[in-house]
This record gives C-alpha cells, structure tokens and sequence, in this order.
C-alpha cells in the first residue's frame, strides 16, 4: 500500500466507489469533508465518507468488495470501511452518531450535483456540522474544523435547523456562542 494518499487518489476511490452504489441502485450521498469541498467549503485529503441505510450497508459493502475494494468492519459498529488498492479510504457510514433513525432524513435533504463528473447526491452543510457536532466529547473539543466549515459555507447553513437538531449538545451550544460571538451568523 502507498505510504501517502493524494486528494486525487481520494477522488478516483471516491468516483469508482459511488458509480457501484449508484449502478446497483444503493441510496447514498456523500458527506464529511468531501461534502463541505464540494459546496464551496475547504479541501480535504483524509478519505471519503458516505451515508446510507443500515439495510444497504451489507450490500453495499458485498457489491465494493466485488469492485476490488478491501473491506474493515472495525468494532464501533455505525460503520464499514473499504479501501482500494492504492490505499484510499471510505467509509460507509449507516448510523452517524450512533443515530440510524437520522439516515433517511439526510438522504432526503441531500442535492444532487455532479462532483469530479459523476452525478450523485451530497449531503447538505447543515447536516455535516450536525454529525461533527454531536461527535464532540468531553475528552475530544476541538472547533477548529466546524469554525472553517460555518465560515466557508455560512450562506448555505440553515442556522435554525442545526440549533434545533443539536440542542441536546453543550458542544453545539458552545459552538453557536462562538459563531455569533465572532460575526460568523447573525440571530
């Protein structure tokens, strides 16, 4: 396996993986950082992070293993993990947060838009600040990353909805105080 993997191996990893979901009729959208690059927000070159049903993960993760893709199923169990021969990362993520109840309304607000020339559904800003948002604990605050997000995309975010779908996080309060405190949104 390459030691390093570039952004333009992320995006061949990211193109093969979702024209397999896409051809076999898997209901996904991409989120985390490739969702945010493709609305405007700044790059990544971590991996790739899908989202879809619990139901399809299995399945999704039969038909990337039939594509050449290697698979993981780390202990977590929200989870899959796939990686092609060049290294890059996905992950095909069936319950962020520990929340599957969620997976149905992201998909429904995810666009459709054409990233690196394949059309598929992306997963709305509002929503990636959500999930990172709620994954922010005691031992593991860091704004740094939801900051440059609500910063990049401030215009795209629906401020309402997310205060309203993190309010049972002192993280995401946290967060909001910031944001207002530093001009990012307006109340």
């Amino acid at each position: 396996m390459p030691s390093e993997v570039t952004s333009g191996t992320l995006l061949d990893a990211l193109k093969r993986a979702a024209a397999v979901l896409r051809d076999n009729d898997i209901d996904f959208a991409l989120a985390g950082g490739f969702a945010v690059y493709a609305r405007g927000g700044p790059e990544t070159d971590h991996d790739v992070d899908f989202v879809l049903r619990r139901e399809d993960a299995e399945r999704a993760l039969n038909l990337l293993v039939e594509a050449g893709f290697q698979t993981e199923r780390p202990p977590e169990g929200w989870l899959y993990k796939v990686r092609d021969d060049e290294g890059a990362l996905i992950d095909l993520i069936y319950a962020p947060n520990n929340r599957p109840q969620d997976v149905g309304a992201i998909l429904a607000r995810a666009d459709e838009m054409e990233i690196y020339a394949i059309t598929i559904k992306v997963m709305s800003v509002g929503d990636v600040l959500a999930s990172k948002l709620r994954a922010l604990k005691e031992h593991e605050v860091d704004y740094d990353d939801v900051l440059e997000i609500a910063r990049a995309c401030r215009e795209q975010i629906d401020w309402d909805v997310l205060r309203e779908s993190t309010g049972d996080s002192p993280y995401a309060s946290a967060f909001f105080t910031l944001v207002d405190e530093l001009g990012i949104v307006s109340r």
